[in-house]
C-alpha cells in the first residue's frame, strides 16, 4: 500500500532531512517510525503520505507512483487516505458532530441522513457519541485527539497516517489512542504509519518499526527484535535512558 524506494528529500541549499530511506506498509499493518527530534521522521510521514515530493528516489501508494503534477488525481488518491497531524486541531467554529462530517460533506454526494449514521457510528467507534453537540473548547484535549482520529477514519480510508498521536495526553488517554488505532487498523484492514517517540504506547499496537537517527534508517524490525538490539544507540532510544543524541 505504501512504499518508498531510497528516498531523499532536502530543502535548497540545506542538508539532507531525509536521506536514502526506503519503507514498505502493507494492508492490515502498523508501521512506527521512531526516533529522536529533528531526525527526519515526520517529513518522512509526509512523504509517505504524499504531501511532499522527495528530491529522489520513488514513492508509491496504492500500487502506483504518487502523482505530484497531476492535482485532481492526487486529491482523488487522498480521498483514500486519513490523516492524523500532531497539530491538526479541530476546527473551533464547528461542532464535534461537524467537524466529523465535514469530510463526508466536501467529498461524496451521500444524503444528510446517510452522513448522520456515518458520522454517528464513527464517534461511537471512539467513545464519543455523546458529545457530538460540543464545540471543541468543551472538550478535553484527549476527548478532541479521539474526535481528531473519528474524522481522520470517517472515509473508511485505505492508508491512515499518524504524526505524534500520543504528544500531550495523559496516560489514560495515550492508551486509549493506541488502542484506536489498532482497532481501526484492523477493522478497516488498512495500511498504517504512526510517528512517534512515544516508545511504551507505540510498541504495544506497532507490527514493524523503524527508528530514524540523522535523516537515515539506522534500524528496523519487530518491536521485540529492536528490544533485545545490542546497539548502543538503540538500547538507549528504546528502553528511555538518556544520553540520545538530536
Amino acid at each position: 500500500m505504501i512504499q518508498l524506494q531510497n528516498v531523499h528529500f532536502s530543502y535548497p541549499h540545506s542538508a539532507p532531512i531525509v536521506n536514502d530511506v526506503s519503507l514498505s506498509v502493507s494492508r492490515g499493518q502498523v508501521v512506527a517510525v521512531m526516533g529522536p527530534s529533528g531526525c527526519g521522521k515526520t517529513t518522512l510521514l509526509r512523504l509517505a503520505a504524499g504531501l511532499l515530493s522527495p528530491s529522489q528516489g520513488q514513492a508509491r501508494l496504492f500500487g502506483a507512483a504518487i502523482p505530484y503534477d497531476d492535482a485532481r488525481a492526487l486529491r482523488e488518491m487522498r480521498k483514500k487516505m486519513g490523516m492524523l497531524f500532531q497539530f491538526g486541531a479541530l476546527f473551533t467554529d464547528m461542532s464535534v458532530y461537524d467537524n466529523v462530517a465535514f469530510p463526508l460533506r466536501e467529498n461524496t454526494r451521500m444524503t444528510p441522513s446517510e452522513i448522520d449514521a456515518v458520522v454517528l457510528k464513527n464517534l461511537s467507534a471512539v467513545g464519543l457519541d455523546d458529545v457530538s453537540a460540543k464545540m471543541p473548547s468543551e472538550i478535553s484535549g484527549g476527548m478532541a485527539r479521539r474526535v481528531a482520529l473519528a474524522r481522520a477514519i470517517v472515509q473508511s480510508p485505505s492508508v491512515m497516517v499518524f504524526d505524534e498521536p500520543f504528544t500531550g495526553l495523559d496516560p489514560i488517554a495515550m492508551d486509549a489512542i493506541a488502542r484506536l488505532i489498532r482497532e481501526q487498523t484492523d477493522a478497516l484492514n488498512a495500511a498504517s504509519v504512526i510517528v512517534s517517540h512515544d516508545v511504551q504506547e507505540t510498541f504495544a499496537i506497532a507490527d514493524y518499526v523503524y527508528v530514524m537517527h540523522q535523516a537515515r534508517i539506522l534500524a528496523e524490525g519487530t518491536p521485540s527484535e529492536l528490544l533485545a538490539s545490542d546497539d548502543a544507540f538503540i538500547r538507549r532510544f528504546v528502553h528511555g535512558r538518556s544520553g540520545v543524541a538530536a
